[in-house]
């Protein structure tokens, strides 16, 4: 579970009860089937008409990914495998890698120690796995574009429900106080409009983006450590390469630790 998504979602739904309260609004306004029908239903009729069924067959699994905490390859420890990769390359060989490609769970890494030990060439092993990376960029860019675009349409359809809300109220204007509560009512969609759309949907569309750029950057990783190993490099070399992909702080730290010795860094 990704514990920061709930808790986001747990602060935003706390502060509007909170701040409703404190304003002096009564929570049970906001049972009103009528703006519920108008935003969740018509923020999914728009999605619907605007992308295909192909990319919203999807939708379920887009879900998954923002509420569940993806297992991701931990830098340092891929770090620390392309280093030792590295240093039985040198010693005995491309092919001796065969062994240990067939431990690795990543499809992706597999997939491009395999090239490499069949001797494919640096520039043919980049463009295949830089295309794969790029499809799999655009698919989480269209999966991230249909909660973007939801974040839009319910803003605008809780200005709808709202002008709904209001020509029924000023239908009938003879009994004030019936009229004050209906414009209250009217209202609410606005709010829940405003709220699904920039507590709800633009954030989830954030956080796939977010998501997939993690991925990203570690398969951006991987080929270089692949292509490193496939030259010939020192395996201090290729560490000293790829660290450059970890932040600062961790980066002291992984040096910290003593992946290499002082002499090697000097």
């Amino acid at each position: 579970m990704d514990i920061a998504t709930i808790i986001g979602l747990l602060l935003g739904i706390i502060a509007i009860g909170v701040g409703m309260v404190l304003k002096g609004a009564s929570i049970s306004v906001l049972i009103n089937p009528a703006a519920f029908l108008i935003i969740i239903a018509g923020t999914i009729a728009a999605v619907v008409v605007a992308f295909p069924i192909a990319e919203l067959k999807r939708i379920p699994m887009l879900f998954r990914i923002i509420f569940k905490e993806v297992k991701t390859t931990d830098t340092v420890e891929l770090i620390r495998l392309f280093t030792d990769l590295a240093q039985l390359a040198r010693k005995e060989g491309l092919l001796a890698l065969e062994v240990r490609i067939n431990e690795l769970e990543d499809p992706f890494l597999r997939n491009g120690l395999s090239l490499a030990v069949d001797g494919q060439s640096a520039d043919y092993i980049r463009d295949v796995l830089t295309e794969e990376i790029e499809a799999m960029e655009e698919r989480h860019r269209s999966g991230a574009l249909i909660f973007s675009q939801a974040g839009t349409y319910a803003p605008t359809l809780g200005v709808l429900g709202a002008v709904i809300g209001l020509i029924a109220a000023l239908s009938d204007m003879s009994n004030s106080d019936a009229l004050g509560h209906a414009i209250s009512s009217a209202f609410v969609a606005t709010m829940l409009g405003i709220f699904t759309g920039y507590v709800l949907w633009h954030p989830f569309a954030n956080k796939l983006k977010r998501k997939s750029m993690i991925e990203s950057n570690t398969k951006y990783l991987m080929i270089e450590g692949i292509l490193s190993i496939l030259e010939g490099e020192a395996p201090r070399v290729i560490e000293q390469k790829l660290v450059s992909y970890l932040p600062s702080r961790q980066r002291n730290k992984f040096f910290a630790e003593g992946s290499v010795t002082k002499d090697e860094r000097a």
